[in-house]
């Protein structure tokens, strides 16, 4: 059985039609014939949308019990019983009530791909888990429901539900989308033009780039190497110079005429790692790209405009810039260079822009290092230098100038000799020193035109030649060599440093570390492979790249790392050279992954450690601050049974006063504790809804006498989306705390006013205060400031009370009151693009 095919429909804004089109195409496939069943599908009374439920099989909802209340959820079992070939599910980010069979609806939906079936949803652009912090700079508003991204990227269509702002707030003015009372609001906040358009464009980027990988997906399955002019993309040649700043932000320009544009600055290194560039300057550089928002990319490649242009045409590039040779201009005499190279072969499907900067014709300073193995170019120059360069030597010495003399003529066949040695190495050199004196004997030696010599001086000068002629052939070989192991070596020298850097600053990315390892080696993929013994099978630590390999044995390098650890590296077969830096990469990544392992265990530890705090201090409160009015409790009741003493009424009043207030505070600090442990383990699900505060102040003063508080909340306040029941305990606790630390004759004055997309609530109270020090500790559980006296309370109602006022998207924080006290602040989030929800939907927004 299968997998089943996931189908969404991604809108920017609650309204715009998603729920309306995954209805319509339920219609289109039972006219097909496709058995197709609604899973959950929440129409918010919106008429039109009700009237597509028609005709279509509805699965019973499961009812579920919380909070006294009744809520209705997917019933994922009445589905995989049913198995309909397609279910409708809405609302792909909604968060299920509290002891549902899974914690959020995606997740129900996985069981039901898991078990062949299709499902179709909905999501809105604001759910999406990467968008969060975005939406709530724009909008204000921070969603408390997310889809994680991976889940929507998996989905196997995304379908864009679009509308234009101007067209989404008509349909509100209609009251297409929510209930007149609700409509005006909801204009003027969260469904603002700006925040329309803001939110469009990010739903229409998302599935933009979604298309692309779809694409590059695509162009790799059919091998397809043109490219496709569908966006444009900037590739930016890199050389390490002081030019490549100018060049990245000429094509950072380039990018801003075309929506949706991209930059991927590019700098080629030879094969062997080796590079003449500052890695000062190239660090500057990728940081400059990175802050425009584009990509660096390190490639390998001994010819740098093949390897240019192999990078642009993978990565479907529609642009390439570079800049202007820094070359002195008789230097293009022995080759063209990069950007005329580049230009020339780039064909009709890539346009090159050659930039000018201050660089330019100024010289490349130092040469660049010669490589591990020279390229083949070089050595066909070489060969042609050392034998065709004497064969033209001699018919110029022997038609032009014939009488120039042997000696002379040795060194100009020597002059070549050394040339070779210099581009193709040794052989070329000693085949040029061999065949010159081939051409001097023959032609330059009497007797001329045989291959004997006559004059024994001649003979000596002949072997004196080529003598000289291998000596500086071996010679300049050697120094070729020693160059090339000294570059080598400082490249070497280089990367070392960077790991070594790496483990000072502490950085702990084993996927940054392995995507440096496969850009520097220009491998395919690599994979960190480990396993707990010899005979266990390995699994996969970390891995960056295409393709990763499961087994050492399938990788084109692997390189062990202790008994139970292995990198494995595919793409080509690395030189022996190659392993000693491999290797120092290989134990870095092997630091790294034990660093995260020991941070993850650290957090354990500390979070073990917390809650040995926590529970030695509970105990604490239990053996004193519980065990007080519960002595108090047993003695008014023992007292009341006794048959010794007859009391009067109002003793018996007095009595039974005690007991009640003894309970009271009883159950006040059973609650806070129960509510501390509810926070401790992340058990607190906040049911955030639209409400007015004037309506959860009121009810959470229930606790305190009535002329203690002063009330000031506006009528004129904007609704917010909050918990109500975590609110008013939030709001309980701190005024309970305010009106314990208040002077007698001063109650304390509870206040809200709106700001931005905040309304702020206040308690001010004129008690002693706390000093500043102090304000961040008073919120820790178990905390009692100053002299608080024994019996007063464990010190959890404000840890509590910030607890839930987290939890519900708000901040809690402590404020000096003016002429002295304490003034506590609730900031909570204006409700902007919300609905009322009834009962059977906990949700924090209507998608």
């Amino acid at each position: 059985m299968g997998r089943g095919k996931l189908r969404i429909y991604l809108g920017a804004a609650p309204g715009v039609g998603k729920t309306y089109a995954m209805l319509s195409e339920a219609h289109r496939r039972i006219e097909r014939g496709t058995d197709c069943v609604v899973g959950f599908v929440e129409h918010h009374n919106r008429p039109r949308t009700e009237v597509m439920l028609h005709g279509l099989e509805l699965i019973e909802r499961r009812e579920l019990e919380y909070r006294d209340a009744t809520f209705t959820e997917m019933d994922v079992d009445a589905i995989l019983a049913r198995r309909p070939a397609v279910a409708l599910v809405d609302e792909l980010a909604h968060t299920n009530v509290p002891g549902s069979r899974n914690a959020k609806r995606w997740q129900d939906v996985e069981e039901l791909l898991q078990a062949g079936i299709d499902v179709v949803s909905t999501v809105n652009i604001q759910h999406l888990e990467s968008l969060g912090d975005v939406v709530e700079t724009i909008t204000g508003v921070r969603q408390r429901e997310t889809v994680p991204d991976e889940v929507a990227r998996r989905a196997d269509q995304i379908e864009l539900v679009d509308m234009s702002p101007q067209a989404l707030r008509r349909r509100m003015a209609h009251g297409n989308v929510y209930k007149p009372d609700k409509v005006d609001a909801a204009l003027s906040n969260y469904f603002r033009p700006g925040n329309l358009t803001a939110l469009r464009e990010l739903a229409l980027l998302w599935v933009a780039d979604r298309v692309d990988e779809y694409l590059q997906e695509y162009r790799g399955e059919h091998n397809i190497r043109s490219t496709w002019q569908a966006r444009e993309r900037i590739v930016v040649g890199l050389t390490g110079g002081p030019e490549g700043r100018t060049l990245i932000r000429r094509a950072a320009r380039l990018a801003e005429k075309g929506a949706g544009g991209e930059v991927l600055a590019v700098y080629i290194a030879a094969s062997d790692g080796l590079t003449s560039a500052s890695p000062k300057e190239l660090a500057v550089q990728r940081t400059l790209v990175e802050d425009l928002g584009g990509t660096f990319h390190h490639v390998i490649g001994d010819n740098v405009p093949d390897a240019l242009l192999e990078f642009a045409r993978g990565v479907n590039a529609t642009q390439i810039v570079l800049g202007v040779s820094r070359r002195r201009s008789w230097q293009s005499v022995f080759s063209p260079g990069v950007s005329a190279t580049v230009a020339r072969e780039s064909g009709p499907d890539l346009d090159v822009h050659i930039v000018t900067h201050d660089e330019a014709a100024k010289g490349r300073g130092l040469p660049v290092a010669r490589g591990a193995r020279l390229g083949r170019s070089r050595i066909i120059w070489g060969w042609l230098t050392g034998i065709v360069g004497p064969a033209l030597l001699t018919v110029l010495l022997s038609q032009v100038v014939p009488e120039l003399g042997l000696a002379n003529d040795m060194l100009l066949f020597l002059t070549f000799t050394v040339a070779a040695a210099l581009l193709g190495g040794l052989l070329p050199a000693l085949a040029s020193a061999a065949f010159g004196s081939l051409l001097l004997n023959y032609y330059f030696t009497p007797p001329l035109h045989e291959f004997t010599i006559s004059d024994p001086l001649n003979i000596v000068a002949i072997a004196i030649f080529v003598g000289v002629a291998v000596s500086v052939a071996s010679v300049v070989d050697l120094a070729a060599r020693r160059t090339h192991q000294a570059a080598r070596l400082r490249a070497e020298s280089e990367i070392l440093s960077f790991l070594a850097g790496s483990v000072l600053r502490g950085e702990n990315s084993l996927d940054a570390l392995l995507e440096r390892l496969r850009e520097t080696f220009a491998m395919q993929s690599v994979v960190l492979l480990e396993r707990t013994s010899d005979v266990d099978p390995w699994t996969t630590a970390a891995s960056v790249g295409t393709s990763p390999v499961s087994r050492p044995e399938d990788a084109d390098v692997d390189l062990p790392i202790g008994d139970n650890m292995a990198l494995a590296l595919t793409g080509r077969v690395l030189p022996a050279e190659d392993r000693r830096v491999l290797g120092a990469f290989a134990a870095q990544a092997a630091v790294v992954l034990d660093r995260q392992r020991l941070v993850d265990e650290a957090e354990k530890s500390r979070e073990l450690a917390e809650a040995n705090r926590i529970r030695t201090a509970l105990l604490a409160a239990v053996s004193h601050d519980l065990r007080t009015p519960l002595a108090g409790i047993k003695a008014s009741v023992s007292s009341l049974r006794s048959d010794d003493v007859d009391w009067s009424e109002e003793d018996k009043a007095e009595l039974l006063e005690g007991i009640e207030d003894g309970a009271d505070r009883l159950a006040a600090l059973i609650g806070n504790l129960l509510d501390m442990s509810r926070l401790n383990t992340g058990t607190v699900v906040p049911l955030i809804r639209e409400t007015d505060l004037d309506e959860v102040v009121p009810m959470a003063l229930g606790g305190v006498p009535e002329d203690s508080v002063e009330l000031d909340i506006p009528e004129t306040l904007p609704m917010i989306a909050v918990d109500r029941g975590l609110l008013e305990r939030a709001v309980a606790n701190i005024v309970e705390n305010a009106v314990k630390y208040s002077p007698d004759g001063q109650p304390v004055n509870v206040t809200a006013s709106a700001l931005h997309a905040r309304v702020e609530l206040r308690v001010v109270d004129r008690g002693p205060g706390v000093p500043d020090e102090a304000k961040d500790r008073i919120f820790e559980p178990f905390q009692r400031h100053g002299d608080a006296p024994r019996g007063a309370g464990v010190g959890l109602g404000l840890a509590v009370a910030r607890g839930f006022t987290e939890a519900i998207g708000g901040t809690l924080t402590a404020e000096d009151t003016p002429g002295g006290g304490l003034t506590m602040v609730i900031t909570l989030p204006i409700a902007g693009g919300t609905s009322p929800v009834t009962a059977e939907l906990p949700t924090s927004a209507v998608t």
